[in-house]
């Protein structure tokens, strides 16, 4: 029999892609904790090039299942520019969690739909509206009131921050172009494939050999983010994407709490302003998204956010293809 046609989410999907999108974002924050924890002794480059190499190991056994398979491709070159732009996004997020409040650089990358809107606008040649565009303007303002560019609270680190959300953006867009040929899988190998061996360059100019605590410390933060990406996915499987995006923005109190007990970090109250802004404005372009893609009965696009990982999963149409084959027969 021929699979059933896609549902509505039940309650329990949603329950489901709630309960899973909250672990996500605990996973996350705590990755984001971690990050600033060994960048005080290890180098955010350094640091880096380890979350690439633990990233990697849980695709080996997939590379050895599918080979050269699964990884045949005609568009290497894109895997590459998406491989390059991760690592600019990764080296300059790990950057500023090395000397900026963990909450303030969280609030920061909240402004990825927002900026992965503008980029699909001028490179995709998507059509933005009105009032996506009011919502985009919306969120930058949120991102101004938190970085305050031209006052004395001007931080090198927040520049960093809005600088790696930029960098997701522009890598999240080569993954929409990516994902109309390319499995999920085969996008996350290759990735890992190309940033391990480009992040060791940067990382061997400021190379120290990790003591026994500083790499279990490196191990436990590429755990939480590998499980963090792989709940992210069947967040967005079991739910819709608009839905359970809103639960991503726990981030930021799980972020704040911890940081809080480890490093005694305070979030100012321009760092809470800015964040409504910027939250409030990335839910409505979702919500938009969402409505649009309904009424012209199209396929669901990719999720335009993401966690402040740059290695996050997408996905892609090949992935929904097979959930919705996965579903009984009528």
């Amino acid at each position: 029999m021929q699979p059933s046609p896609p549902t509505a989410p039940t309650e329990h999907n949603a329950l489901r892609g709630t309960l899973l999108m909250i672990g996500s974002a605990f996973c996350m924050a705590t990755m984001a904790v971690l990050i600033r924890y060994v960048t005080q002794d290890v180098h955010p480059f350094e640091a880096a090039f380890f979350r690439n190499l633990f990233g990697l190991v849980p695709m080996v056994p997939w590379i050895l299942t599918h080979g050269r398979t699964g990884l045949k491709t005609e568009r290497f070159k894109l895997h590459f520019l998406r491989a390059a732009l991760g690592l600019g996004a990764m080296l300059c997020l790990f950057s500023a969690l090395a000397i900026t409040p963990t909450a303030q650089v969280i609030a920061i990358n909240f402004t990825l739909p927002i900026l992965t809107t503008v980029l699909a606008a001028l490179i995709v040649r998507e059509v933005v509206r009105a009032r996506r565009w009011s919502a985009v303007a919306i969120g930058f303002v949120g991102a101004m009131v938190i970085i305050r560019p031209f006052g004395q609270s001007f931080e090198t680190g927040a520049i960093l921050a809005l600088t790696a959300t930029l960098f997701m953006a522009a890598a999240m867009t080569t993954v929409k172009m990516l994902s109309r040929t390319e499995s999920a899988n085969a996008i996350v190998t290759w990735m890992g494939l190309i940033m391990t061996p480009l992040s060791f360059l940067p990382a061997l100019y400021y190379w120290q050999t990790p003591t026994l605590w500083q790499f279990a410390v490196l191990l436990l933060m590429g755990g939480f983010a590998t499980a963090g990406q792989q709940l992210l996915v069947r967040a967005y499987r079991a739910a819709d994407q608009s839905y359970v995006m809103i639960f991503d923005f726990l981030r930021l109190p799980f972020v704040a709490a911890m940081a809080f007990v480890m490093f005694g970090e305070v979030v100012d109250i321009w760092t809470w302003a800015g964040a409504a802004l910027i939250i409030g404005s990335a839910l409505y372009i979702a919500r938009r998204e969402a409505v649009l893609a309904k009424q012209a009965r199209i396929e669901p696009r990719l999720p335009t956010s993401a966690p402040a990982d740059a290695q996050a999963i997408p996905v892609t149409r090949e992935d929904r293809n097979i959930a919705s084959e996965r579903k009984p027969d009528a």
